[in-house]
């Protein structure tokens, strides 16, 4: 090792080793520096090679050395660059996805590089950037264009989208990626062959949305991500009452267009419009804009729009849902005023989103896991999971709202086989976080406490302040022998949670059924040193 400067290289004898040691500085640093401004924080770029060096007593030299420079000057703060090389080393031996940037033209070497980052910001996972097709027609929608020419429309154009993949998801013959993964391309040009592959599909429909006075126009184009042709490309025009025909012609039109058999009783799902009030979609839309920022302050507004849409149309049930599943974020970011009454009214909109929408997949996972996680019933939570599923088995929130009830029922390797599926289906999802928590509460019930910190670590990578993530983290490493890393993880979710005790924690953590995993996670935090009241 030497240092240069501001920089610092090391050389390792094994790829693996080198990536392994930059995922755990970069997972260090973001954690150290999450509380701290943006001027105060230190952030390294990284860049890892595999070739040959010159030992010039304590130096090294050569095109090694050259190309790691050259692939670290190109990473972004707080990234790791690898070049082919070095990635042929670690393919299927280290557990991180990779995304694949092409060949890169790289300062003073003669050939171009291919390169690869490691994607941090999306956290670890089993999956890497080529996924393999499904055996079925695979499809993403990526976020349409605004083309009203007004940026408060987003949200509604957003919403189209989000209607559309609904739509498409029903279809069982498809394979159709979640929303969450395919918005994370919002906003960035794109190469619908590498969408291709990073996401794992064979179809991407992309479009524009132009909404104006009374009228909508939805535009939208099929194309084959391994080819790059245009399979199917067209224009839907008409009055803003029909915005929910026009969603339910685009969905048709792609299911034509690849040349699928959708059975009639599908076809009718489909098209079922959710609410008879556009007044109460809007609210819904954009109180679903507000509520996936995970913030306090947009949490209450985007529950205030939930409320008005149930206001403007009573029997909306997804308006039900989301606003049970607002109070379940409230309880989770330790936000709740009155236990006792924001369970009465958590149950009371659960137990009406399932009465009104009991065919509806997205409406059953999120009033399940409200009634799951607020109101402790984990047993009609169950059967509300395993429904949606069967409802519709491409919904990514379905399968891990099924995952974290697996995690309540202490079945750890069913929680774990349900969140890969989620994963799969939604591989760039932005709450990885609450999937990558779910696989570290299973490892803790099973046991395996080293992997259970692991990924809880994971988790605190993309949500520092997770509280579900500290807790489980700080037994994990207690158990493990790791004191020190324990204590500074408790230390942290004392910031977070300052008045979480061994004495309240009954009530915290009510879900944990087993008393032997309820006392051996209470012995952990009181290894950690959390006090007793």
């Amino acid at each position: 090792m030497k240092t240069t400067g501001d920089g610092i290289l090391i050389e390792f004898s094994s790829v693996v080793d080198a990536v392994r040691c930059a995922v755990e500085m970069q997972q260090g640093m973001a954690l150290r520096s999450s509380d701290l401004p943006s001027d105060m924080r230190i952030d390294f770029r990284m860049g890892i090679h595999l070739g040959d060096v010159v030992v010039e007593g304590d130096d090294l030299l050569g095109d090694g050395v050259n190309v790691a420079a050259r692939l670290e000057g190109i990473a972004e703060p707080g990234a790791i660059c690898l070049s082919a090389d070095a990635h042929r080393q670690v393919k299927g031996k280290i557990d991180l996805a990779m995304r694949d940037l092409g060949e890169q033209h790289l300062k003073n070497i003669a050939e171009p590089v291919r390169v690869y980052r490691v994607l941090l910001d999306a956290g670890a996972r089993k999956f890497s950037a080529a996924l393999t097709l499904p055996d079925k027609p695979s499809i993403a929608v990526l976020p349409f264009q605004n083309m009203s020419g007004d940026p408060e429309q987003e949200y509604f154009a957003d919403g189209i989208v989000e209607d559309i993949i609904t739509a498409l998801s029903r279809f069982r013959q498809l394979f159709v990626i979640a929303r969450n993964s395919s918005f994370t391309y919002k906003g960035r040009a794109i190469d619908v062959k590498q969408v291709g592959r990073e996401l794992g599909v064979r179809y991407v429909l992309e479009g524009s949305v132009r909404k104006a006075a009374n009228r909508v126009r939805i535009t939208g184009q099929l194309i084959d991500s391994v080819t790059g042709g245009h399979l199917w490309a067209d224009r839907f025009d008409g009055p803003l009452d029909d915005v929910f025909d026009l969603q339910d012609r685009v969905a048709a039109s792609v299911v034509a267009t690849v040349g699928v058999k959708v059975e009639h009783a599908e076809m009718e799902r489909a098209k079922r419009k959710p609410t008879e009030s556009l007044d109460a979609y809007d609210c819904l839309l954009r109180g679903q804009a507000l509520g996936f920022q995970w913030r306090r302050e947009t949490n209450d507004e985007a529950l205030q729009l939930f409320y008005r849409a149930i206001e403007l149309d009573p029997g909306f049930a997804l308006a039900y849902a989301l606003a049970a599943w607002c109070y379940g974020q409230r309880k989770a970011n330790g936000l709740v005023m009155d236990r006792a009454k924001e369970r009465f009214e958590t149950e009371r909109l659960a137990r009406r989103a399932a009465e009104l929408g009991k065919d509806d997949a997205a409406v059953l996972s999120l009033a399940g896991w409200a009634l799951a996680f607020v109101v402790n019933d984990i047993d009609t939570a169950a059967a509300m999971a395993d429904h949606a599923i069967s409802l519709n088995p491409n919904l990514a929130v379905a399968w891990v709202a099924g995952a974290w009830v697996k995690v309540y029922l202490c079945e750890p390797d069913a929680a774990i086989e349900r969140v890969a599926h989620a994963m799969r289906l939604s591989p760039l999802d932005p709450r990885l976080s609450n999937m990558q928590c779910v696989i570290a509460w299973a490892h803790f019930i099973a046991c395996r406490h080293d992997e259970a910190a692991q990924w809880a670590g994971r988790a605190l990578l993309g949500l520092p302040n997770y509280a579900g993530a500290l807790r489980v983290a700080v037994a994990a490493h207690a158990l493990a022998d790791r004191l020190d890393a324990a204590r500074a993880v408790l230390a942290r979710l004392c910031e977070v949670d300052p008045t979480f005790r061994v004495s309240n924690f009954d009530d915290r953590m009510f879900f944990i059924r087993q008393p032997e995993v309820r006392a051996r996670f209470v012995d952990g935090l009181r290894r950690a040193g959390l006090p007793e009241a």
